[in-house]
């Protein structure tokens, strides 16, 4: 079973920065997307920022500028740089990575969220 482990949230005063990582247990092949979404209070959980295997991204137009998402092919590893920093953006974030198989059966994957606090 594959699990994905993320780290990096924690408690940050507006205008800051922090730094999500996220690392699979083991190696999956066949990776497709890697993303990040959050879930806020009281809402949906939304997409943040994606990325497929060629490298193509698409951000929420609430971080655009802000954040930058990047991931290592080798490594299996997704991150997210997060700048100037916003109350708005508290919020607990989840990894997510699908896959494909030989068959073309997708397979998707959830981290257990870490925590962000942006305070005014």
């Amino acid at each position: 079973q594959v699990q994905l482990v993320e780290s990096g949230g924690g408690l940050v005063q507006a205008g800051g920065s922090l730094r999500l990582s996220c690392a699979a247990s083991r190696s999956i092949v066949s990776i497709d997307t890697m993303a990040w979404y959050r879930q806020a209070p009281g809402k949906q959980r939304e997409l943040v920022a994606d990325i497929t295997s060629g490298g193509s991204t698409n951000y929420a137009e609430s971080v655009k500028d802000r954040f930058t998402i990047s991931r290592d092919n080798a490594k299996n590893t997704v991150d997210l740089q997060m700048n100037n920093l916003k109350p708005e953006d508290t919020a607990v974030y989840y990894c997510y990575v699908d896959r494909h198989d030989y068959y073309g059966t997708k397979y998707a994957y959830w981290g257990q969220g870490t925590q962000v606090t942006v305070s005014s």
